[in-house]
């Protein structure tokens, strides 16, 4: 399978830089996964398609303020890391800029001195391995000098660092937030649970990786990276009964998604509570043990994503319906429009 298959025209101011005033002023596409007919809506009406005993999965992941500036002891040259996975404690495989002045050793200083990184390691993709030594907890050191990593294609600041965590966010870890789940609000949740409508919670903590390009000609070729996950015995135990009771399990992001189908493959369709990594890469073919249907932002040309909802709800429907977004001038990508597929 071609990877340009899932290729469109996608025009850049199309590409939302900041996102909007309300959570739930976005606009939703719903898109029927067996017919491929969509309609036009507001995600504030989402109501009218989630039914009594239906459960949405929601990843509660947070994103860590992970971009950090600071300077070479020895030179004062300036340096920004960016941290992608915590390998032990203190030690974080990060991203150096520019990653030619860090090398073993080199020690950088943050916020006058409050936060240092010692490199420990190079690693073969570039990146560098930095041993980070402070006073007090760390995420509360992060919180108080880091950025927010907002992904490479949003070139605006972003003004107020909430919008990019969803309302429900708990779980420190993730280099990216899960955007389906920037819609909800408080009130949405509300009402749905008192439609009749369970909502649970994984975690999956998404890695940077969720932005880099397919750049391999054929889509099995392709390799995914790992991301952590954790699911609760009372998620497991809730998911299982409404499939058992023939509810539906509508995940709420390619990142639920992808934890949701990594158990229920290694378990024949059933949840377990469990914690782990996920490579698993889905695309057209790949047969759904999990989910019923799923809320899911708009995706990148040629991206792993693309092809995890062109596998749901069929490659010529997605990219009709994203011919369709692009008339209609939905916004895409992170702090873009929603789809609902069912």
């Amino acid at each position: 399978m071609k990877v340009e298959l899932f290729d469109f025209h996608l025009p850049e101011e199309l590409i939302a830089q900041v996102p909007l005033k309300e959570r739930d002023a976005s606009r939703l596409m719903v898109l029927n996964k067996e017919s491929g007919e969509y309609k036009h809506e507001q995600f504030k009406h989402i109501l009218e398609y989630i039914q009594p005993g239906d459960c949405l999965v929601l990843n509660d992941t947070r994103v860590l303020p992970a971009r950090l500036f600071g300077v070479k002891e020895d030179t004062g040259a300036k340096v920004e890391i960016l941290l992608l996975k915590q390998q032990e404690e203190d030690v974080w495989e990060t991203l150096a800029k520019p990653a030619k002045r860090i090398k073993e050793g080199a020690v950088v200083s943050f916020g006058d001195g409050k936060l240092k990184a010692t490199c420990v390691g190079v690693l073969e993709h570039g990146g560098r391995l930095m041993k980070f030594t402070y006073e007090g907890i760390f995420l509360e050191v992060l919180e108080s000098l880091g950025e927010m990593p907002l992904p490479p294609y949003i070139k605006e600041q972003l003004d107020d660092q909430e919008r990019y965590q969803t309302v429900f966010s708990r779980e420190s870890g993730s280099a990216a937030a899960p955007t389906a789940g920037l819609h909800f609000t408080e009130q949405i949740l509300q009402e749905l649970k008192a439609k009749g409508v369970h909502i649970a919670f994984i975690t999956l903590h998404v890695g940077l990786g969720t932005f880099r390009p397919v750049s391999v000609e054929n889509v099995e070729e392709h390799e995914m990276h790992a991301e952590f996950y954790q699911i609760s015995e009372g998620t497991a135990r809730l998911l299982n009964e409404v499939k058992s009771r023939g509810g539906r399990i509508i995940s709420v992001g390619t990142t639920s998604t992808r934890t949701l189908e990594t158990i229920a493959s290694k378990h024949n369709g059933q949840f377990v509570s469990e914690s782990g990594w996920t490579n698993i890469f889905i695309y057209p073919g790949y047969e759904f043990k999990a989910i019923d249907g799923m809320i899911t932002n708009f995706h990148l040309p040629k991206s792993s994503l693309i092809m995890l909802v062109s596998a749901l709800a069929g490659r010529e429907n997605v990219l009709r319906a994203y011919e369709e977004a692009v008339r209609e001038k939905y916004r895409f990508f992170s702090f873009g429009d929603a789809m609902l597929i069912i």
